[in-house]
C-alpha cells in the first residue's frame, strides 16, 4: 500500500518501560523476536487479557494502549481493555470510528497525528486504571495510533487490533510509529487470528 494511504497520523507498561530513545533497527528487531516468542507461547488457554498484555510488552507500550475488538453481527465489541467491554459497540458502518474503517476496508493504517484526525473519542473518556487509581486517574488522549484487521484464512474480518501512544502532547507520548511497526502489527494480527479465544468466540457467535 502506498505510504500516503497508510501513514495518516494505541494503549501501555509503566512509562518507565516506554522506549523513547531507540527507534531504529534495534527496536524493530526486538519487536520481531518478541512476536516470534508470543506466537510460540499461544495455547488453548491463552486469554485476550494475557495476549494483549504480552503484545504491549513486545511493542513497548502500556497495556492501556492496546485494543482488541471482535466483529460480531456487524458491530465491533471490545475484548480488551476489559473496562471497555461494557462501554458499547461500534457499528462497522460508522464513518467516524477508525476501527470500523479498518474492518470495512480490511486495510491497516498508521496515524502519527491522531489527535488531529476526526474520530470517535467517546471510548477515550472511559477510565482504564484500577478502581483505586480511578479517583485520581485521568486519561491522556491518543496521539499516535496503528490499526490493523484480523482476518481468517478466507479473508473474512474476525477482529481489529490497535496500538497507540497516549500523552498530553506529541512529545510526551513517545516516538512515532514507523511503517515497519505497522508491518509488525499486521504480523501480530495474523497471530491473533490463530488465537483459540478468538476462534471460540467467532464460532459461538456464528451459531447463535
Amino acid at each position: 500500500m502506498p505510504l500516503a494511504a497508510r501513514q495518516r497520523g494505541a494503549f501501555c507498561l509503566p512509562d518507565m518501560h516506554r522506549n523513547t530513545g531507540n527507534t531504529g533497527r534495534d527496536s524493530v528487531a526486538t519487536i520481531a523476536s518478541g512476536l516470534a516468542v508470543l506466537q510460540g507461547s499461544l495455547t488453548e488457554h491463552t486469554s485476550p487479557e494475557q495476549f494483549c498484555h504480552e503484545l504491549a510488552k513486545v511493542f513497548q507500550v502500556q497495556s492501556t494502549e492496546v485494543a482488541l475488538l471482535q466483529l460480531e453481527a456487524g458491530c465491533l465489541r471490545f475484548l480488551f481493555p476489559p473496562p471497555l467491554r461494557t462501554a458499547g459497540s461500534i457499528p462497522v458502518s460508522s464513518s467516524s470510528a477508525i476501527a470500523a474503517r479498518t474492518a470495512s476496508s480490511k486495510k491497516s493504517e498508521l496515524y502519527n497525528n491522531f489527535a488531529k484526525i476526526k474520530h470517535a473519542s467517546i471510548f477515550e473518556t472511559v477510565k482504564l486504571g484500577s478502581p483505586e487509581e480511578n479517583s485520581t486517574f485521568t486519561n491522556p488522549p491518543i496521539q499516535k495510533l496503528m490499526s490493523a484487521p484480523v482476518l481468517d484464512d478466507e479473508g473474512n474480518v474476525l477482529a481489529v487490533i490497535q496500538l497507540c501512544r497516549k500523552g498530553y502532547d506529541l512529545h510526551s507520548c513517545g516516538p512515532d510509529f514507523s511503517l515497519e511497526h505497522l508491518h509488525h502489527l499486521e504480523r501480530a494480527a495474523r497471530i491473533t487470528a490463530k488465537a483459540a479465544f478468538l476462534r471460540k468466540r467467532s464460532s459461538t457467535a456464528a451459531n447463535q
